[in-house]
């Protein structure tokens, strides 16, 4: 029986209890976090007056703070055999800096603030997706990350509601405030109820050895970071969608809406999409998010003169959200054992978080100095591109394949 078999077995009776808990923890915590997000954009812009290139370079830049702080959290989580320590921090690190966006007077401050938000992202999500690949048994991962990113998205279709509802009466600033509850209860839930999984220790181990072993001889997870890695450099996020909606007419007192729209479609399609590819695959229905992104970016350049268009664009957005952020985080555990998983989801957000970053800057700065149609062929290029390069991977490693571990 393997290390991984071994894990597996000892962690079973945890089950789809530390998922659902650990989807609450994340419902709460989105709760707080996209109630801003949802306004965050227009307020960096209008507010602060930052261009598109520098709202592009701030979220470029958080983002990949993020993805880095994933491979050292995920890499010590492994070297201690625990997740659930690195968690806490990240999620704690995340509900306390996030108020703080009320005093930013500047474009800057409002980074330094975001960038704190993410490193606590980052410090918690590597360990904590392997918290939950550990949890349940590999040919089960697409169902318990649909749950959890259904529960997820869940807090995320609520914030940016109530985020509508207070920027009547509180104003922008006091919803930064506000953002403070909801993360206090998700920490509370983490604390009490989430269980750590027992990992097998890697004491001696350094952060790159665990990178080499990750990578060493494991041709299938390498190939697929690069497949990712090219996608990711089209990839922008749901900003530009926001912007996009604002130039189509929608008030910026009415952004959250178009916000929860994206958060709704998320959240349908995640579950459904993880249930999907423990049946037929998982890099098959990644290869269908992928196609959905590149139909997004081009609507983004077909949609003018309606601002019913906001909604619709929004709804096909948060699709591929939900179907690509639920697989990549399923598709890990079939090519990586159980005590090098938290490096695993390290390395892969890092690469993919670079590709993200980089795109995110040059999406704003041709959009700025060319136009909008020059910046979505450019994303849709590098769409099709990690199409072609899936399909040839399906190809060459199917999944009938019976082990892809090294």
């Amino acid at each position: 029986m393997t290390t991984e078999d071994n894990s597996d077995q000892n962690n079973k009776s945890l089950g789809m209890r530390n998922v659902v808990a650990m989807g609450f923890v994340s419902f709460f915590t989105d709760f707080s976090t996209e109630m801003i997000l949802g306004i965050l954009p227009l307020f960096i812009v209008s507010n602060l007056g930052a261009s598109r290139a520098i709202l592009g370079a701030i979220e470029g830049s958080a983002e990949l703070t993020s993805y880095a702080s994933r491979l050292v959290s995920g890499s010590l989580s492994d070297k201690l055999g625990k997740r659930k320590i690195f968690v806490l921090a990240g999620y704690g690190l995340s509900t306390i800096s996030k108020p703080f966006f009320a005093v930013a007077t500047g474009w800057f401050e409002a980074f330094i603030v975001r960038a704190a938000d993410r490193v606590g992202k980052g410090v918690r999500t590597a360990p904590r997706d392997a918290l939950i690949a550990d949890s349940i048994p590999e040919s089960s991962s697409g169902k318990a990350f649909g749950i959890h990113r259904t529960l997820d998205q869940a807090g995320a279709i609520v914030g940016p509601v109530v985020a509508f509802a207070l920027l009547q009466i509180i104003g922008i600033r006091g919803i930064f405030l506000f953002s403070l509850i909801p993360g206090a209860i998700a920490v509370v839930i983490l604390i009490f109820i989430v269980k750590d999984v027992a990992a097998k220790r890697r004491i001696n181990a350094t952060m790159l050895s665990n990178v080499g072993n990750v990578l060493k001889g494991n041709r299938p997870f390498v190939l697929l970071l690069v497949i990712s890695g090219i996608f990711s450099l089209g990839a922008f996020n749901y900003s530009f969608v926001l912007l996009k909606a604002s130039g189509l007419g929608i008030n910026k007192n009415v952004i959250p809406l178009v916000y929860a729209v994206i958060n709704v479609a998320y959240t349908i399609v995640s579950f459904p999409a993880g249930l999907l590819a423990d049946k037929i695959g998982k890099e098959e229905v990644l290869i269908i998010g992928y196609a959905i992104f590149a139909f997004s970016t081009l609507l983004m350049v077909e949609f003018t003169g309606n601002s019913l268009y906001a909604y619709l664009l929004a709804a096909v957005f948060g699709t591929y959200m939900g179907i690509s952020e639920t697989l990549q985080r399923a598709i890990i555990p079939r090519y990586i054992a159980s005590e090098l998983r938290g490096t695993a989801y390290g390395v892969y957000n890092l690469v993919v978080g670079s590709g993200f970053f980089a795109s995110n800057i040059v999406f704003g700065f041709l959009w700025d100095n060319y136009n909008l149609n020059f910046a979505s062929y450019y994303s849709v290029t590098f769409a099709l591109a990690g199409i072609i390069g899936m399909l040839a991977f399906i190809r060459k490693f199917p999944v009938s394949s019976a082990s892809l571990r090294p």
